[in-house]
């Protein structure tokens, strides 16, 4: 990453996912501060899962572990911004809904809403999803308060169709 900063002259930004009883401890949290100060980034973004994470056991870091590595950043001079909200419904409809959709669902798990917004720029009902979720190629997915729904994953062999 250091060589790669070295050589690379433009706008970089990195982006730091923390996750609760991973890389959330105090300890944790500086070192992923100097090592972030030390690639001068012109944004450190920090983050947490807001969508259904491929491994159950992921779950967001506290509110105060992202505060404390914001402060460490900006103490070391380092612009920060918090990324912790959903990033909105602004996917592309090309008038083909199960085409969109397993598109969309292989590389970002959609909201329930969303996935209505999708249907309804397409011009299709939600018997679509419910054809993706009986085949197996889709899965419906509970994560925080939310509905999520994403293409089956390999690594998720026993995921299939609805799941609670």
């Amino acid at each position: 990453m250091a060589a790669f900063r070295e050589q690379f002259g433009a706008f970089l930004a990195t982006e730091t996912m923390l996750v609760w009883g991973a890389n959330d401890s105090a300890k944790e949290l500086e070192a992923i501060a100097d090592l972030v100060a030390s690639l001068r980034p012109d944004t450190a973004y920090i983050a947490v899962p807001v969508r259904p994470p491929a491994e159950s056991w992921v779950l967001p870091a506290a509110e105060g572990a992202l505060l404390a590595l914001h402060a460490a950043l900006s103490a070391r001079g380092v612009r920060a911004e918090l990324l912790t909200g959903y990033e909105g419904n602004a996917f592309s409809a090309s008038g083909d809904a199960k085409a969109d959709l397993l598109s969309i669902t292989a590389v970002h798990p959609m909201r329930r809403d969303a996935v209505e917004e999708l249907l309804r720029r397409d011009g299709a009902d939600w018997g679509v999803v419910d054809e993706l979720l009986g085949s197996g190629i889709l899965v419906e997915l509970e994560y925080g308060q939310e509905r999520f729904y994403l293409r089956k994953l390999p690594s998720r062999p026993h995921a299939r169709g609805r799941r609670q």
